[in-house]
């Protein structure tokens, strides 16, 4: 409803009846047309026909219009600060000159404030129009607040609309009493949407914006799914089975890892629902992806092997400290478990939130061997050792130099064919070495041309600085504009195979969290700065 029919016109007096009751009608009809409280309809009309006033009366002076509520009086006045000695008649009077005004006044002192009736007036055009920009920007600001505390609420749930029209691959829908939008990158892959049609879509954020509240919709996201689980599972919606995690390839594949809170349920079999028409109606909103639907366990090796399903894994070797899963299986279920395009190791990675690492039972056994043998090769060559004494070292699980320079006699002679006299010597030997060591790497830095701010990065030991320097990263901005993966590995698809690709600091075993964590604190401190 347009504000115009009341008050708008060239020439017409503010103060007859008919308008009076005029304006209280058309207050409450914006009002309720536009769901917004009538008592903000009549202060934008007060602020309106005050900015208007103030063309008439002049700019100078400070203008209060009031409306009375329930007859539409309307009375302009001039706002006035008492003093002793007015020096601005516009805004100020004195004690004597207020009482004048009115004897209500009486009891007003310097310092208050009294209000000096102005005559009702003609409105002219540019005033009129003055008022009406001023009563339409506040009923815009007042219904878009309104509509961002009827959103704000609605983030992270599903929300359903009709597809008004695309713009440049986003899809604009309307949600009845305002629009939202489905950004390109949040949209399922090769997915037909047409104007018209209706959409269901996951509420992933609302936000003022200039122009007035935004809401983001998302297809991609792995909460739609989750959500959408919710809709079609009982159990899950009255918290007898609970979503412990989830992770899509939009469009293509999913998984989702459920676990019973009531411990007589089957979780896998409640999801998928009879003949599969649970899990079936999620995958018909999600255009035909797969679901792989995932038992919880404690153990994250048992999630493991259900997440790389349909391949059938041997063994789990599982750290904890670095969250990192090595998995091993046989040559055949390899490329099950890897997937097309790395695509179901990738999805489960995700889904536990875990580093996996998959090989055959072959590559597992290269891999001990020759973590064995570099072990042996570090005590023989820098402890001067024979070969014998060095793997008996690495068998009873010392694995560094470190390790026997922190060790005790007692603990070195507890190993079957070492005696005291041995044990103090290896304790010796690692300790001078260490020393040594050090020296030797904080030279090296020192000729690499690092700088202090990366030197002093706390997280980072000497080792890491020596092959950071060899890297050709020597300040605390270089190693701030790294990835987490550049640090500890990562595996990549070249050519259908799956390629590791050697991280700057593997060898000193970091797990992703500690090096997210020595990244985000370079960044701090290297932008702050």
């Amino acid at each position: 409803m347009g504000l115009g029919p009341f008050f708008f016109g060239e020439n017409q007096m503010l103060n007859r009846r008919a308008d009076k009751l005029e304006l209280l009608r058309i207050a409450e009809a914006v009002a309720l047309e536009k769901s917004i409280d009538k008592e903000l309809i009549i202060d934008s009309m007060e602020n309106g026909i005050a900015k208007a006033a103030k063309s008439k009366f002049g700019s100078e002076n400070e203008i209060k219009v009031q409306i009375n509520r329930d007859n539409g009086d309307i009375g302009i006045f001039r706002k006035l600060l008492i003093v002793e000695n007015p020096e601005n008649i516009n805004l100020e009077i004195t004690l004597d000159d207020a009482l004048k005004i009115n004897e209500t006044n009486k009891d007003k002192k310097v310092g208050d404030e009294v209000l000096q009736p102005l005559p009702s007036f003609d409105f002219g055009r540019i005033a009129a129009q003055t008022a009406k920009q001023v009563i339409n920007f506040n009923v815009r600001e007042a219904e878009r607040e309104r509509q961002y505390n009827d959103f704000k609420d609605k983030k992270d749930t599903i929300l359903s609309g009709i597809v008004k029209r695309l713009e440049f691959g986003n899809v604009i829908v309307d949600l009845g009493r305002t629009e939202a939008i489905i950004q390109k990158n949040e949209m399922i892959p090769r997915e037909n949407i047409k104007a018209g049609d209706r959409v269901k879509a996951y509420c992933l954020d609302v936000r003022r914006e200039p122009r007035g509240q935004q809401i983001f919709l998302s297809r991609a996201h792995p909460k739609f799914m989750e959500k959408l689980f919710i809709q079609e599972v009982p159990e899950i919606y009255d918290g007898l089975i609970e979503i412990k995690s989830s992770s899509r390839d939009p469009g293509s594949r999913a998984k989702i890892c459920v676990k019973a809170i009531d411990t007589s349920l089957d979780p896998v079999g409640a999801c998928v629902g009879m003949r599969g028409s649970r899990v079936q109606a999620v995958v018909n909103e999600l255009q035909g992806e797969k679901i792989d639907i995932v038992n919880w366990s404690e153990d994250p090796a048992i999630v493991v092997a259900n997440s790389l399903s349909p391949a059938e894994v041997q063994r789990v070797i599982v750290d904890n400290e670095a969250k990192k899963l090595d998995v091993i299986l046989t040559e055949e279920n390899l490329s099950k478990a890897i997937g097309r395009r790395g695509q179901n190791v990738r999805l489960a990675t995700k889904l536990l939130n875990y580093e996996i690492n998959i090989m055959t039972d072959e590559e597992d056994s290269e891999r001990r061997q020759m973590e064995f043998k570099e072990k042996t090769d570090n005590f023989v060559k820098n402890l001067e050792l024979d070969e014998t004494l060095g793997q008996l070292l690495v068998a009873e699980g010392f694995s560094s130099i470190d390790d026997i320079k922190d060790s005790t006699p007692e603990a070195l002679t507890k190993i079957e064919g070492i005696e005291e006299d041995i044990a103090k010597e290896l304790i010796e030997r690692a300790k001078e070495f260490y020393q040594k060591d050090q020296k030797e790497i904080s030279n090296k830095i020192k000729d690499l041309g690092l700088e202090n701010d990366l030197i002093n990065h706390v997280g980072l030991t000497l080792g890491m600085l020596v092959t950071l320097g060899e890297q050709k990263i020597l300040t605390l901005n270089d190693f701030a504009d790294l990835a987490s993966d550049e640090l500890t590995g990562s595996y990549d698809i070249v050519k259908g195979e799956r390629v590791k690709i050697k991280g700057y600091l593997e060898d000193f075993a970091l797990s992703k969290k500690e090096a997210d964590d020595l990244i985000m604190s370079a960044r701090d401190k290297a932008y702050k700065d």
